[in-house]
């Protein structure tokens, strides 16, 4: 390509990074305007974050990417750099995760501040570099800061959820209706099967490699496990028979006194589900995806119920590979971008879980609903790099091989433009606060 045309490219490239750029950062600033400032600051439990280090943090990010490629770029506080890094080493000192709530400065005010200082700096940079070399690697950096600021995006979402459920005044669409009746298993014939992401866009360094695995045939329910469901696990005594669980997790759930999923609250002898859109009996609920569960706790149903959970290799079969045309798809639905009327994600604004058999448009060629959005899901498969795998940022992806469970599909919190049928999201088997389910499996 002559120099020209690379210029010209490279300077649609960094306007398209600035529309995307302004486009992300609005999303956060959405998600946190229905507080008051109070809520900025407070910090539930040592797993989530007060809103205002959210706010920060992401701004943190674009702060190290102008620091590293603006020589005469000036730190705008060292103090913020303690307090907004998350674990990054590299990058030094950082406060305790378990500490963002215990100070109260920078004040709210301070940090957006401080953000609004960083996003004008961001756009002007953005607006400068269609003449240096480095200006590929400068593109790829800011759309990995803005894929993790919309990981924040879903985070603050499960924050804020622990700190306010119902009291968050959210703008909420109506659930959409029951479109379709949905039992069963589907059967998925094993072989030879190309695991990971293999597109030229962009995904994250834990999805690729894509690799060749054999998968046995098996089964697969087409449909997430239901709170109706889960309350039947709930009443045959789940919570109190060892033989289900996992020792660990038997040991979590005698230590936490585990009874229900997170956000179930037992008034009198009935069971009720507390979310953004109020107090509701359980009977309003049955028919929807059971959320906020452990991997220990699904692991438990799904034994109960003489079956297991998926690997993360037969989830994503059954989600993407079309059986009679022979072909893996992007997505369960094809190969279109999701919208409104195929899954349940933040754009649908529905704040919630929809029943089960809603968006029988996004169905997978074999006959699995939502397996995108509505809630992630539990896998057996320990988070753990694909044969092959190269780090493209450190400390982002790859410290994190240990100890951890991989979950599939995405929630109602996850945007649009963030979800792939090969994004491995991962969290320790014991966490529920995340707006977490399942579906079981089993080997044919």
């Amino acid at each position: 390509m002559a120099p020209r045309a690379e210029q010209q490219l490279t300077l649609s490239s960094a306007r398209g990074a600035a529309e995307n750029f302004q486009q992300v950062r609005a999303r956060t600033m959405q998600i946190v305007a229905p507080l008051e400032i109070e809520d900025y600051v407070v910090q539930t439990a040592e797993f989530m974050s007060p809103p205002r280090w959210h706010l920060g943090h992401t701004s943190w990010f674009f702060e190290t990417l102008l620091q590293s490629y603006l020589p005469a770029y000036q730190i705008y506080s060292e103090d913020y750099l303690f307090y907004f890094n998350s674990y990054y080493e590299g990058f030094g000192p950082r406060i305790a995760r378990a500490k963002r709530g215990t100070k109260s400065r920078p004040t709210v005010k301070e940090t957006l501040r401080y953000r609004s200082q960083i996003d004008e700096s961001m756009l002007k940079f953005l607006d400068d570099i269609q003449d240096r070399p480095d200006a590929d690697t400068i593109l790829a950096l800011v759309r990995l800061g803005l894929e993790h600021e919309t990981q924040h995006q879903e985070l603050l979402v499960y924050d804020i959820k622990h700190l306010l459920c119902d009291q968050y005044a959210a703008p909420r669409s109506d659930a959409p209706p029951q479109t379709e009746s949905v039992t069963g298993m589907a059967e998925v014939e094993g072989g030879m099967f190309s695991l990971g992401y293999a597109g030229q866009d962009f995904a994250f360094d834990n999805e690729k490699p894509s690799h060749q695995v054999y998968l046995q045939d098996f089964a697969i329910d087409r449909a997430p496990a239901s709170n109706a469901e889960f309350l039947e696990f709930i009443k045959s005594g789940g919570y109190q028979n060892y033989r289900w669980w996992y020792a660990e997790g038997w040991d979590v759930a005698l230590k936490e006194q585990w009874q229900a999923p997170l956000y179930w609250e037992l008034h009198g002898d009935r069971w009720m589900i507390r979310d953004f859109r109020g107090l509701h009996r359980i009977e309003e609920k049955e028919n929807e995806p059971v959320s906020h569960v452990s991997f220990y706790e699904a692991s438990a149903f799904a034994k109960w119920a003489g079956k297991r959970l998926p690997t993360e290799a037969e989830w994503e079969k059954a989600a993407c590979f079309d059986p009679r045309q022979k072909v893996k798809r992007d997505f369960p639905w094809g190969n279109r971008e999701a919208s409104k009327s195929l899954a349940n994600l933040f754009e649908n604004q529905l704040w919630s879980v929809a029943p089960i058999g809603s968006f029988s448009p996004g169905r997978s060629a074999y006959g699995c609903h939502q397996m995108i959005g509505d809630v992630w899901e539990w896998t057996s498969s320990d988070y753990v790099p694909y044969p092959g795998f190269e780090s493209e940022f450190d400390e982002y992806n790859d410290k994190w091989f240990v100890g951890q469970k991989v979950l599939r599909g995405g929630s109602y919190a996850t945007p649009q433009s963030h979800i792939r049928s090969t994004y491995r999201n991962f969290f320790h088997p014991h966490e529920r606060w995340m707006i977490s389910g399942f579906r079981c499996a089993k080997t044919l």
